[in-house]
C-alpha cells in the first residue's frame, strides 16, 4: 500500500493485462501479496519491481506503470516534448475528435481542418462507409502476411486495378515506400528490358521535391534539413529544375536514364502548379526515349485537384503511378504501385515484398475509400470549390499587403506571404486563424497551405474564407 498524488492513475499488470488499483482512503492498494520498492521518475513515469510470493510452483512476475493523466494541452504537449523524438513542429493545438471537415481539440474547441493530415483525410475525418468497413473486417481477419493468399487482396486489387486504369497493382502501407517501390520497379525495367548495363540505371527527378524520407528520397532533395548529416547518399539520381522542359530533355539524352520521377503539384514546395503543358510535354520526351514516366500522386491524388488524378489534367497515364495517403481515408497507412503487366512483370517472389503491404484490413478500407471519392463526386467538388476559394483568395493580394501571390489547383491550395522564408510572418498568422477556429500549417517559411477534407460544401468553404480574411486584413505589420 503506497500514496500518490491524486493525478496519477494506477495500474497492475496482471496475466497479461493491465488491471487498474483500487483507491482508499487516498492510497492505492494491490489485490496480490507482494512486497514493493519504488522508484518515482519526476511525477511522469513511476515503476515498482517487486519481490512476489510464491504461489505453488509458479513465480509470478509483476511490474507496476503509474503514469500521470494530463489535464491541459499544455501537459498534453509536455509528454510529447519529453518522449517523443523532436522530428516535426506542430502548431500548438492538441486533437481529440474529428468528423467531417470539423476537429475538436482536448478542450472542446471545434475548428475546420484546413490541412487534411496533408491530404490524407480527402473523404473527411471518420468517414462512416469507410470506419464500417474497418470495424466490420478487423473483428473477422486483419493480418496473414503475403505467405498466405487472404480473400480480400484478390479483389481489391482487381477493383484498384479497373479503377485507375492499370494492368497491376503492388499493395504497400506508406507513401515513401511507395516511392521507393517505384523507384526499384523502374530501376530493375531498366535493366531487364531496356538493357541497360549493370550498376548503372539512372533516375530523374526535380528540384525542390518532396518524395519521402528514406535515404534513397532523400537522395534526390535540395532540401538542406532533409539531406543534412544523413550521407552517403544513393547514386544515380539525377535533379533538374522543376517545370523545365528542356532541361528534362537534355538529361533523357543519356540512355542510361530509366526513369522520370515527378509530382505533377508541387506540395510541400509550397503548392508550385507547373505550365499546364509541362506534364503532357514531359510524358512525350520521356516516350521518345523509352523512358518510364512515374507520377507521385500520393498528395495530389483521389480528387484532390479536381480530377481523380492530377495528371488526369494533362490527359496522359503515367507508366507508373504512385498512390498514398487519401486511398485508405486516412484511417491507416495503405499506398500503392499501379502499372502494366510490361513493366511489372519483372517483379517476381523474393524481389520485393512487405509484411503489411495487401493486409484484410487496409484491402477493405481502401476499397471503401475508393469509392467514397467516385460516388460522392468529391473531385468534382473540389474543382468547383477550388474555383472559389483561389478567387476569394486573389482579392486578398489588392486589398492586403500581407499576400503577395495564389496558387492552387482544386481544393491544393496556398498563399504566398509577402515576408522572407525565414520569418515568422506565416507561422504567426496560422496561430492566428487557429485562434479564430481554422487549421493551417506553413510551408518553405513563408507560404500557407489550404486543403481542406473534400467533403467541405460551400457554405463551410465561405465561413472559412471570412475567417482567412478577417485574419489577413486585421493581421497589423510590426512596428
Amino acid at each position: 500500500m503506497f500514496a500518490l498524488d491524486s493525478s496519477l492513475q494506477c495500474f497492475e499488470y496482471r496475466y497479461n493485462r493491465w488491471i487498474p488499483l483500487r483507491r482508499r482512503s487516498g492510497f492505492y492498494r494491490t489485490d496480490s501479496r507482494f512486497f514493493a520498492q519504488a522508484h518515482i521518475e519526476y511525477r511522469i513515469r513511476f515503476y515498482v519491481r517487486a519481490a512476489f510470493a510464491t504461489f505453488g510452483r509458479l513465480n509470478l512476475d509483476f511490474q507496476l506503470l503509474i503514469m500521470p493523466t494530463p489535464h491541459t494541452s499544455a501537459e498534453w504537449m509536455s509528454l510529447e516534448d519529453t518522449y517523443g523524438a523532436h522530428n516535426y513542429h506542430p502548431l500548438p493545438v492538441v486533437l481529440t475528435r474529428g468528423k467531417g471537415v470539423y476537429v475538436w481539440d482536448v478542450s472542446g474547441k471545434r475548428y475546420y481542418d484546413f490541412l487534411s493530415a496533408y491530404s490524407a483525410v480527402n473523404q473527411g475525418h471518420c468517414h462512416p462507409r469507410i470506419i464500417g468497413a474497418l470495424r466490420k473486417q478487423s473483428e473477422r481477419l486483419t493480418l496473414t502476411s503475403r505467405a498466405f493468399y487472404n480473400d480480400k487482396l484478390g479483389p481489391y486489387e482487381a477493383f484498384a486495378t479497373r479503377y485507375f486504369g492499370f494492368d497491376k497493382l503492388l499493395p504497400m502501407n506508406t507513401g515513401a515506400e511507395a516511392v521507393e517501390t517505384a523507384m526499384k520497379l523502374a530501376r530493375k525495367w531498366g535493366y531487364e528490358k531496356k538493357g541497360i548495363p549493370d550498376e548503372q540505371a539512372k533516375i530523374i527527378v526535380c528540384h525542390n521535391n518532396f518524395h519521402g524520407r528514406t535515404i534513397s528520397i532523400i537522395s534526390a532533395s535540395n532540401e538542406p534539413s532533409a539531406r543534412g548529416h544523413f550521407g552517403p547518399y544513393t547514386p544515380g539520381l539525377v535533379s533538374i529544375p522543376y517545370d523545365d522542359i528542356p532541361a528534362l530533355e537534355g538529361e533523357l539524352a543519356d540512355p542510361a536514364v530509366c526513369a522520370f520521377l515527378v509530382e505533377p503539384i508541387q506540395g510541400e514546395a509550397g503548392v508550385r502548379v507547373p505550365h499546364s503543358d509541362y506534364i503532357s510535354k514531359a510524358h512525350r520526351a520521356c516516350k521518345r526515349k523509352n523512358v518510364l514516366f512515374i507520377a507521385d500522386e500520393v498528395q495530389t491524388g483521389m480528387g484532390r485537384t479536381g480530377k481523380l488524378l492530377a495528371v488526369d489534367h494533362a490527359g496522359v497515364k503515367p507508366d507508373i503511378l504512385i498512390l498514398g495517403k487519401a486511398i485508405s481515408g486516412g484511417v491507416l497507412p495503405v499506398s500503392a504501385v499501379l502499372a502494366d503487366d510490361s513493366i511489372m512483370e519483372v517483379i517476381t517472389p523474393g524481389t520485393h515484398g512487405s509484411t503489411f503491404g495487401g493486409n484484410p484490413l487496409a484491402c477493405v478500407v481502401s476499397t471503401a475509400a475508393l469509392k467514397v471519392v467516385v460516388e460522392e463526386k468529391l473531385a468534382e467538388n473540389a474543382q468547383f470549390l477550388g474555383d472559389i476559394f483561389r478567387e476569394e483568395m486573389q482579392k486578398l493580394v489588392a486589398e492586403s499587403y500581407r499576400v503577395r501571390l495564389v496558387r492552387g489547383k482544386g481544393l491544393l491550395n496556398a498563399i504566398v506571404i509577402d515576408d522572407s522564408e525565414g520569418s515568422s510572418t506565416a507561422w504567426d498568422l496560422c496561430l492566428q486563424l487557429r485562434d479564430g477556429g481554422l487549421l493551417a500549417k506553413p510551408t518553405h517559411g513563408n507560404t500557407i497551405r489550404f486543403a481542406p477534407p473534400l467533403v467541405i460544401d460551400e457554405a463551410q468553404l465561405n465561413e472559412c474564407i471570412a475567417i482567412i480574411r478577417h485574419t489577413i486584413l486585421n493581421d497589423k505589420p510590426a512596428s
